[in-house]
Order: C-alpha cells, then sequence, then structure tokens
C-alpha cells in the first residue's frame, strides 16, 4: 500500500555537543521516506534547488522510493542550521534560507495521486489543503505541524484538521493549538474538530495516542549516545504510517495495529538520532527495525494481575 508524503526536501547543517554535520540531507519529507520505505512503498512530492546533491538520494530510490514528484528549481535549496544543547531536547536555530521552498506549490503526478495513504509533512496549511484537493479519496491522511502555523495560520491549520484522520505534533503544540495546560484535553478539543487521532511526540520521553476512548503510550527507546536528533519526528511518523500501510491502513476500530505502528514509530524515531542526517537509515534494515521492536516489548510487557504470594507479602 503506497504512502504519499509531501513535504521538504532540504540541507541542513548540524552542530550537537557530540560533532557537527555540514549541509547533509534533511527535510521533513526526507526523513519520513527514509523510515516509511522499510515497510511500504513511498512517493515524494517536494522541491529542490539547482544546488541539490541528487546523487544522496539513490539509497531511497534504491529502496523503491518514486522521486518522481520532486521538482527541480532554478536557486538554493531549502536550507536550516542549528546547535542543539547538551541535553539534546533544545537547540538554536543559526539560519533559515528558504530558497525555493518559498515558492512551493505542490503538484502531485498523476500516478501519485491514488495513494491510499498520504502525510501531510510540516508546510503551510493552505498548501496540505492544496494537496488534498488534489488527491483520490485516500483511506489515511495524516498531518504534521508546528507553532509557527498554529500562530499564523491558524484558520487554515483549523481547516485541514477538518481532512485529516491522524494529526501528529508535540506536547507543547498541541497544548498551544488547544490552549490548554492538559494533554488529555488538548487532544480531544483536537478530535472534536475532525481528526479520529492525535498523536503526541514527547522526543526521548516516548508519545502518545489519543483516540476518542482509549489512550497507548510508547516510551522513548532508551539509547547509550544520541548523536542528532533533527528529524527524529518525521522518521517516527514514517514507521508509524509504514507500518499501518504494510497492515492495509487499518482503521479506527484496529486498536492492536495503531498500537503496534506507535511503537514501530519509536523504533524508527530512536534509530533516526544514532548518526547524523538520514545516515542511519542508509544501512538500516527492517530485521533491526523488528528486534528493536521485540525490545520494546519487552521493556513494557507485564502481568497485571497480582500473585497469591505479592498479596500474602504485602
Amino acid at each position: 500500500m503506497s504512502i504519499l508524503v509531501v513535504g521538504s526536501v532540504a540541507l541542513d547543517s548540524v552542530e550537537t555537543p557530540f560533532g557537527e554535520a555540514e549541509r547533509v540531507l534533511g527535510g521533513s519529507a526526507t526523513f519520513f521516506s527514509a523510515a516509511a520505505s522499510l515497510f511500504a512503498p513511498v512517493r515524494v512530492v517536494g522541491v529542490i534547488g539547482d544546488d541539490y546533491p541528487v546523487d544522496r538520494l539513490d539509497f531511497l530510490r534504491a529502496r523503491g522510493v518514486d522521486l518522481d514528484g520532486i521538482e527541480k528549481a532554478e536557486g538554493e535549496s531549502f536550507f536550516w542550521s542549528g546547535r542543539y544543547h547538551y541535553d539534546l531536547n533544545s537547540r538554536d536555530t543559526l539560519e533559515t534560507r528558504l530558497g525555493v521552498f518559498a515558492d512551493f506549490r505542490p503538484r502531485i503526478p498523476e500516478h501519485f495521486r491514488d495513494s491510499p495513504v498520504v502525510f501531510l509533512g510540516n508546510i503551510d496549511p493552505e498548501l496540505q489543503l492544496d494537496v488534498l484537493r488534489q488527491v483520490d479519496s485516500p483511506r489515511l491522511v495524516a498531518a504534521d505541524t508546528m507553532n509557527f502555523w498554529i500562530e499564523s495560520k491558524r484558520a487554515e491549520l483549523l481547516r485541514v484538521l477538518e481532512h485529516v484522520d491522524v494529526l501528529l505534533l508535540n506536547d507543547s503544540e498541541v497544548r498551544e493549538l488547544a490552549d490548554t495546560p492538559s494533554l488529555l484535553d488538548a487532544a480531544r478539543w483536537v478530535m472534536d474538530r475532525g481528526p479520529r487521532y492525535v498523536v503526541v511526540k514527547k522526543g526521548e520521553h516516548g508519545a502518545v495516542l489519543y483516540a476518542r476512548d482509549w489512550m497507548f503510550f510508547a516510551p522513548g527507546y532508551p539509547l547509550e549516545r544520541v548523536f542528532d536528533p533533527t528529524g527524529a519526528g518525521d522518521a517516527f511518523a514514517g514507521g508509524f504510517l509504514g507500518a499501518l500501510a504494510a497492515e492495509g491502513a487499518h482503521e479506527g476500530e484496529a486498536h492492536e495495529a495503531l498500537r503496534r505502528a506507535i511503537i514501530y514509530g519509536s523504533a524508527t524515531g530512536s534509530f533516526a538520532v544514532e548518526d547524523f542526517s538520514v545516515d542511519r537509515f542508509r544501512t538500516l534494515e527492517l530485521g533491526e527495525v523488528e528486534r528493536r521492536v521485540a525490545e520494546f516489548r519487552k521493556m513494557t510487557t507485564f502481568e497485571h494481575e497480582l500473585t497469591a504470594a505479592t498479596v500474602e507479602g504485602a
């Protein structure tokens, strides 16, 4: 089951306490594709400038990612640089140059329009709406957003929510969107406006999936070393939707499929931070992801009934 992703295809320069990388692959569509393509065919729509090293995307093409929707325009590619603090949870943006991304208007190729799963990366809500007008009745639509769009394009974002099945965002973003400190209340507020599910990403502390009458929490995977958290959220989304696509994009009634998908997302997100850019995904194989998912199961499984010995010793 194919996944269409529309988002940024960028170049990043990143500094962390553990190293730095100059002009490496970045962007929401890039990280998403690197993770999702482990599970299902991926189709990418984005824009790059004439300075973009297209050959560095060959590993995605070799994995079956269709890059026909990436438009090449005259000018500079979207570029971002940032410096992470020691805890890697906070960062300073040093420079952002939109380049050709400033004039990006997604054009969905005809052979992409029947994609059953659509992921709207973190782009202008008006562009997200435009994408939805170009696709043919997808079975599952997921979207990402950020504080900038919540503050500057709130009305347009609320219109996007009316057409989205899953909204993915971090804990500060959902609180700002719903104007409440409670994550549970915020998730319910979002669901009242369209999405059936809200996935709240909490970085190293995991992720929570909220549905109307149930929820599921996945912890962050404990890592000895973290090199670069850039793109981890998009890699999470790629694993989450990739796993759902592999199972046939189950809808709301399939709780177990959604729970598994959250764990797969947490696994792919954890691999993303083990190296700079998408470099960890160049050699990552599905078997490694499966082994990490099995480790998640060991970390979180327990017997919920007290044994007689436990009760007597209490």
